[in-house]
């Protein structure tokens, strides 16, 4: 519930008192952003008391009387022009003219009310100046919170560029200075170092590049039917090197083929993620389980680990932005910090969810559900396609090993 101040400024007793008690226990509802608003209010009888008033606590909405001794509306509006914040006058007159709408509005009156009025076109007054005051109010908080959230991701990615740049300058002036003398071979090692941070970098901005089209909306997608077993096979593949340096066996579990209507691409991330995730947070000697099967209409991607897992309090904050849990363990471990958070993203696209159980030093799962994005002239369809790949038996298929381990 917000509560907005108004000021009723007339020389009439009876005209403030009337239009406080119809606004004393008035509510508006702002559908636009849910919120309920009541008003708290407050009187004077002139325009000197007005000014003393508004110096000291400006309000948000201002029934001003046009015709008042002493100082009158159209003067009090004039110095109170420059007053910051989000005050709405509303021109109460006896004098209901073009002539005066037009004066009042030029010099800043949001509105305006003809003596005699009626409290339900007070109050169809009131709820609209309410609701501008209450939609320019959360204009203003998204625009700070826009503002917060870029200076945070600016922040965050100048640290992560920073170590890797720090890293690779101090290798390169070490080969500058022939600091290990003038053996080629004795500078393998930083050279292969400053390898790794580079890879690490260009991670970076892929990552970036893709949450950057997924929040545009911008990324483009091609939606057809892909076997997921295929995609997996490829990225065990590709993180098998990985894997067999740490003794690290994967195993797969998944049926002959379980198709769906997705953007290759899409699922080929995910996969990627999880997978490798599970091996770079791994113990060496461990493992890693996929199993991938049809639930329904949805597809199920689970990627369990036997690594160093986290506790409640760091898997609560694991899918945000540039998260990386830090501890002793995950000190040398590389990474954007993003993966999660585009699987998060990803799985939204789908209508699924992406969710994770982890216990200290035992391990890790991760479990992304994607709803198959079958066409909706397809969806009533028996087709030798995916249709028949759905009625498969879950048992279809045992578990199929990949271990690297010895």
């Amino acid at each position: 519930m917000e509560t907005l101040d108004v000021l009723i400024t007339d020389d009439e007793l009876g005209m403030r008192l009337g239009a406080e008690r119809t606004l004393r226990n008035f509510t508006v509802h702002v559908g636009d952003v849910d919120t309920d608003v009541r008003f708290r209010i407050r009187l004077a009888e002139s325009g000197e008391e007005a000014l003393e008033s508004i110096a000291e606590c400006p309000p948000d909405i201002l029934l001003l009387d046009h015709k008042m001794p002493g100082i009158s509306g159209l003067e009090v509006m004039d110095r109170t022009r420059d007053l910051d914040g989000d005050m709405l006058t509303i021109m109460i007159t006896a004098y209901a003219s073009i002539e005066t709408a037009i004066t009042a509005t030029k010099r800043g009156a949001y509105d305006f009310l003809a003596k005699p009025f009626t409290p339900d076109e007070l109050k169809a007054t009131v709820r609209k100046a309410a609701a501008r005051i209450i939609l320019a109010k959360q204009a203003r908080k998204l625009a700070d919170e826009k503002r917060q959230v870029r200076f945070q991701f600016i922040r965050v990615l100048g640290h992560e560029l920073k170590a890797p740049l720090n890293a690779i300058e101090g290798y390169l002036n070490m080969l500058k200075d022939h600091a290990l003398g003038d053996e080629v071979t004795a500078y393998d090692e930083m050279v292969g170092r400053s390898k790794i941070r580079i890879e690490g970098m260009r991670k970076l901005i892929l990552d970036l590049l893709d949450m950057t089209r997924i929040e545009s909306g911008q990324k483009s997608r091609e939606l057809q039917v892909v076997d997921l077993r295929e995609v997996t096979d490829m990225v065990i593949e590709t993180n098998l090197a990985a894997a067999q340096d740490r003794n690290i066996s994967i195993e797969l579990d998944i049926a002959d083929s379980v198709a769906m209507h997705a953007d290759r691409g899409e699922l080929e991330i995910i996969v990627n993620n999880l997978v490798s995730n599970a091996v770079k947070y791994n113990r060496d000697g461990g493992r890693v389980d996929v199993a991938i099967a049809r639930e329904g209409d949805h597809v199920s991607i689970r990627v369990a680990d036997t690594g160093i897992g986290m506790t409640s309090d760091e898997v609560a904050r694991l899918f945000g932005e540039f998260v990386r849990i830090r501890n002793a363990k995950t000190a040398n471990i590389l990474g954007s910090g993003l993966g999660l958070s585009i699987i998060k993203k990803l799985a939204q696209l789908y209508d699924g969810e992406a969710t994770v159980e982890s216990t200290p030093d035992v391990g890790t799962t991760f479990t992304v559900r994607l709803r198959d994005q079958v066409p909706s002239d397809q969806k009533h369809q028996d087709s030798a396609g995916v249709g028949n790949e759905q009625k498969q038996p879950a048992d279809e298929g045992g578990p199929v090993a990949l271990t690297t381990g010895s």
